[in-house]
């Protein structure tokens, strides 16, 4: 009996301190000290070429965000990927690329930061001729802060960069056409119709052209095929082809058709 009242006072005595602490711990400053945070090599799972991570501080609940020091060395890049809050990279040496999906490579140096957007398919590294680190910062959704695709072939790789100086805003289609009025069909569109779908290279941009305009003709969709018309011209296809291919539709998709495309082909080909 003497012994349970003896570690029932010790527990009384030693409980205030032990709170003490937690609540101290909660609400504390917390610093990760310099080399004190993990570092691995990035598995090829993800990545192409040499590259280390090093964790700088993870999320602490209730915060979301979490950052890394990403070292590439020449040649090596993330995979595409997305994340669903987005992510921040703050370049810190070298010089590197960066590319969203449907967009040109653009070349990052020391000291920039790049913003990609929610749910944007991307992929940043090094550049050819030198290494490159930055430091990525993202924020968790249900517990994820990314989303991983395919590898960066060669082929997309060494694409000739943009150089920063020389990016403009360039609107995309469907976002010059309908983005101030229905700006989430307009990014849609421009993400997958021809951010994807245009880009896959089992037909040439021309083909796709050709197929498009043929299906507006049938349907017999005047402004649609106006702009796609346009894009046809961009895309290489002549005069003489779309005339012959309104031809050949007449007998499938109806004289109407035909007689109302002629007209709007007629409008684009006369604009210089």
């Amino acid at each position: 009996m003497q012994i349970q009242m003896a570690l029932c006072i010790s527990l009384l005595m030693v409980a205030p301190t032990i709170y003490a602490q937690s609540s101290a711990t909660k609400d504390s400053i917390v610093i990760w000290r310099r080399d004190s945070q993990p570092s691995r090599q990035a598995g090829d799972e993800h990545f192409t070429g040499t590259v280390r991570v090093d964790r700088l501080f993870e999320a602490k609940s209730p915060a979301r965000a979490s950052a890394s020091l990403v070292n590439f060395d020449p040649n090596a890049r993330t995979a595409w990927h997305t994340h669903p809050l987005g992510q921040v990279l703050i370049v810190t040496s070298g010089t590197g690329r960066v590319q969203r999906w449907g967009d040109p490579v653009e070349e990052i140096r020391q000291g920039d930061v790049v913003w990609i957007p929610p749910g944007q398919k991307h992929w940043h590294g090094a550049g050819p001729s030198g290494a490159m680190a930055h430091i990525a910062i993202v924020e968790q959704l249900d517990g994820r802060s990314v989303d991983w695709m395919e590898k960066v072939n060669d082929s997309q790789y060494n694409a000739p960069p943009e150089d920063a100086k020389s990016v403009t805003s360039k609107p995309r289609p469907s976002q010059a056409a309908i983005g101030d009025f229905a700006p989430k069909l307009a990014q849609i569109t421009d993400d997958v119709l021809y951010g994807d779908v245009w880009e896959r290279p089992e037909l040439s941009k021309r083909d796709r052209s050709l197929i498009t305009v043929s299906a507006l003709i049938a349907m017999n969709r005047p402004d649609q095929l106006r702009s796609h018309l346009v894009r046809a011209r961009e895309n290489g296809v002549t005069q003489d082809e779309v005339v012959e291919t309104i031809t050949h539709l007449a007998f499938y998709a109806g004289w109407p058709n035909a007689v109302s495309a002629l007209s709007v082909a007629k409008e684009v080909f006369a604009q210089k």
